[in-house]
């Protein structure tokens, strides 16, 4: 991930307030969780939304961020909580830890930030240099679909949401276009905020861009970076991957050193 990809996480309570509720990486990574000893490494861990959860749980937690709002939000959740999660400023594709893990996961789809082979691939050496022999690393991102590639450039209804504080309904739409020679997806949110008439009283705009992974290229590029695939489902539930798939979730294993 770049400082120039960052718009939609500039405003650390607002990516709380739309995603905080999501949590079906749970259930999994604390299976795997179960059968690995010592620290826990979130790469691309945002606000803690996974991170706090699994510590409440008693895993002894390491988060990494490049974005110091969100980091800086994940630890004031944290230190309200009393949670002992240790925090860091740094960019994924150049880790430098003190430490090695048995487990390494980075979710939200976080692996279409890096969107270039250059960044996948120095993201890629940094979890392998990280990872304890026979280590597990746990990631998501979308399917190319295509459905998902092949979305409207005009502006089109995703979802509605109520904002709290204050009281307001939000509706959101997404502007896409797919790049098909980099495979990046350029995705343009609208937030448009209403009051209790429905009427809009304010709108907000960000930028973003994904680049998209097929499953045969991932099998390569996961393989050449020392990595087994052990398991590729379709969502969090474990389900097999089919062709109608939105998302998949990679579960691999460290089966060799691997440098750059």
């Amino acid at each position: 991930m770049t400082t120039t990809n960052f718009e939609e996480y500039d405003d650390p309570i607002l990516y709380d307030k739309e995603n905080d509720a999501y949590l079906l990486e749970i259930p999994l990574l604390l299976k795997w969780a179960a059968e690995k000893q010592g620290p826990i490494i979130d790469l691309a861990c945002g606000t803690g939304r996974v991170t706090i959860p699994l510590a409440k749980n008693g895993l002894e937690m390491i988060g990494v961020d490049l974005h110091r709002g969100m980091l800086n939000e994940a630890r004031n959740k944290s230190e309200l909580l009393g949670l002992p999660i240790e925090w860091i400023e740094q960019d994924c594709t150049k880790l430098s830890l003190v430490t090695k893990s048995n487990l390494i996961y980075s979710v939200g789809n976080s692996f279409q930030h890096f969107l270039t082979n250059k960044a996948q691939d120095e993201l890629l050496t940094s979890v392998n240099n990280h990872l304890e022999l026979g280590g597990v690393f746990i990631f998501d991102t979308r399917f190319p679909s295509v459905e998902e590639l092949l979305q409207p450039a005009n502006e089109e209804y995703w979802k509605s949401y109520t904002d709290l504080e204050p009281q307001q309904t939000v509706d959101v739409f997404t502007i896409s276009n797919y790049d098909s020679l980099d495979q990046v997806q350029h995705y343009t949110t609208i937030r448009k905020y209403k009051n209790e008439n429905g009427q809009i009283i304010n709108e907000k705009r960000t930028n973003i861009r994904l680049r998209y992974v097929f499953p045969k290229e991932m099998e390569r590029l996961l393989h050449a970076h020392g990595f087994e695939i052990l398991h590729l489902y379709k969502d969090w539930e474990e389900t097999p991957i089919t062709n109608d798939s939105y998302e998949m979730v990679y579960v691999c294993k460290k089966m060799r050193e691997h440098s750059a």
